[in-house]
């Protein structure tokens, strides 16, 4: 077989890649290791940026967002029981939406089985080949066959324990990584959300975030040890410290419901530099990891996939390998910038250790400054909902 671009995983980065590049006449085969329904089903992320929206409502996939999505104008931090409002509109003209990772995924696959291009699901023994030759190639095994994929390109889009960034040489690559000393205990309850807006709160206890999928459904966080178990967390102990964490003077606290998932999950940065190797590009999770408390993660993987597409199109329209020459180092001059920006969230808002009475008053005195600075405001806000990208948005054929 023979494509113009091979893109391995069928994540948000892999589906949205392929997604552009055939709106833009790019032929690519996408080859994903896990099942449809898997792919479906995980939860991750559920805040999208002002460009992801725009990009999606431009290229035909987002009826669904418009239809479900929760539109948000700002956000709360909360500090010494108050909470206290942050509106992006007024500060930046824009707004984030809430709309669950999975629901992107869904809408991008159906866009993509819509197309009737290649996209196979529960790919084996996947072996990347030549990404130093003009026309590297991709062996695997799918549906009792193995197969040999023949490309001009491969883009790597399958997620930090993937096989791709291995695939570079290793006195080329450099990684920049931190472990953060604590984890998120993040559960989905039956329960109506009892804020119109995300709830950010620093606690002596630890930190803590409210949030919400749709309409019936809430989604909360709260900080514990990276070598805690799930099993230490029943759903009484789970609720009573949410309530601690989160309830607030004005009367505010979250309302409850059945706890149908649960799980804990570590905090790291990363970031791998180049992201390029001649024929081979890292797109998403294969190129960077942010701690979620600034919700950067798919909105980064996105903005990956949108200046990878427009280099290709420029590729094939005739201007050649200069036209891909820019790509890692335009992809990580805003990588940095949000991992700047996720470090910065998380510091301010989690415990950082036992009998540290100094850095939690630190913390409060940063949030009280915050929301209390217009100038403050501004830079959260600008942050929070995605710092402007110069890459043209492509228009559905």
């Amino acid at each position: 077989m023979k494509t113009q671009v091979a893109i391995i995983g069928a994540g948000p980065a892999g589906l949205m890649l392929g997604h552009l590049l055939d709106l833009c006449g790019i032929d690519s085969v996408i080859i994903e290791n896990r099942s449809k329904e898997y792919v479906i089903d995980r939860v991750r992320a559920g805040v999208l940026e002002q460009h992801v929206v725009d990009l999606m409502v431009r290229t035909g996939i987002g009826e669904r967002l418009m239809r479900e999505g929760l539109r948000h104008e700002g956000v709360y931090l909360a500090f010494g029981g108050t909470r206290r409002y942050i509106n992006f509109v007024e500060h930046t003209g824009k707004a984030i939406w809430v709309y669950g990772q999975n629901e992107v995924v869904r809408d991008l696959i159906a866009a993509r089985e819509a197309t009737g291009r290649p996209l196979h699901f529960e790919a084996e023994t996947v072996v990347v080949e030549g990404v130093d030759s003009p026309h590297p190639s991709i062996r695997y095994f799918h549906e009792g066959e193995t197969h040999t994929l023949h490309a001009d390109f491969v883009a790597g889009c399958d997620g930090f324990h993937g096989i791709s960034r291995p695939m570079f040489p290793a006195d080329l690559l450099r990684g920049f990584d931190r472990v953060y000393p604590f984890a998120w205990l993040g559960i989905l309850a039956h329960a109506a959300p009892s804020s119109e807006e995300l709830v950010y709160s620093l606690h002596e206890r630890g930190f803590a975030l409210f949030s919400m999928r749709t309409p019936q459904i809430t989604r909360l966080y709260l900080q514990c040890a990276t070598d805690d178990d799930i099993e230490n967390w029943p759903d009484d102990r789970i609720w009573s410290e949410l309530q601690m964490r989160l309830s607030t003077s004005d009367g505010w606290k979250p309302n409850e419901g059945e706890i149908f998932q649960k799980s804990i999950t570590p905090m790291r940065s990363f970031v791998a530099e180049p992201m390029q190797y001649k024929r081979l590009f890292l797109a998403g999770d294969a190129a960077h990891i942010v701690p979620p408390t600034g919700a950067k993660g798919l909105n980064l993987a996105v903005a990956d996939v949108r200046v990878l597409a427009h280099s290709l199109q420029r590729y094939y329209a005739g201007e050649g390998e200069a036209a891909l020459a820019g790509y890692s180092q335009t992809c990580l001059n805003r990588i940095w910038k949000a991992q700047r920006f996720s470090w910065w969230m998380t510091q301010m808002l989690h415990k950082q250790g036992e009998g540290v009475d100094f850095e939690l008053r630190r913390q409060m005195a940063e949030l009280d400054y915050v929301t209390s600075s217009k100038a403050a405001m501004t830079s959260l806000a600008e942050n929070y909902v995605g710092l402007d990208l110069d890459v043209s948005l492509p228009r559905k054929v």
